[in-house]
């Protein structure tokens, strides 16, 4: 099996987020928010490894696509923490840059794979 880029840097992406969610929890005593966040982004990488066996190559191309939602609304919750003050700016940058490559790549997935569907 070769080496998933997608898969690992999504898998990195929800340790941070499970390790943030944590902090928010113990520390802020925030709940609402950090579940929101955390279910989204653990989502992204949970869906990649369902894409790995899907079925079809519109099964991979949907599995992608939730992915690629998945990250979007986490990109959301990630900006709402900023601007409620539950994240510094450094926190922010940091996950946000980290989450908008998930994005990128996702896009770029799917893109190609609805390409090679065409042919």
């Amino acid at each position: 099996m070769t080496k998933s880029i997608l898969k690992d840097k999504s898998y990195q992406f929800a340790i941070a987020i499970v390790k943030l969610a944590q902090n928010l929890q113990g520390v802020n005593r925030e709940f609402a928010l950090s579940k929101q966040i955390l279910r989204s982004s653990t989502a992204i990488g949970a869906i990649i490894r369902e894409g790995e066996f899907a079925q079809s190559k519109p099964d991979f191309i949907n599995k992608m696509s939730q992915a690629l939602k998945e990250a979007n609304e986490t990109d959301y919750w990630l900006d709402l923490l900023k601007d409620t003050n539950y994240l510094t700016k450094e926190q922010h940058i940091n996950l946000s840059q980290q989450c908008k490559e998930l994005i990128t790549m996702l896009v770029a997935t799917v893109k190609t794979a609805k390409n090679n569907l065409k042919k």
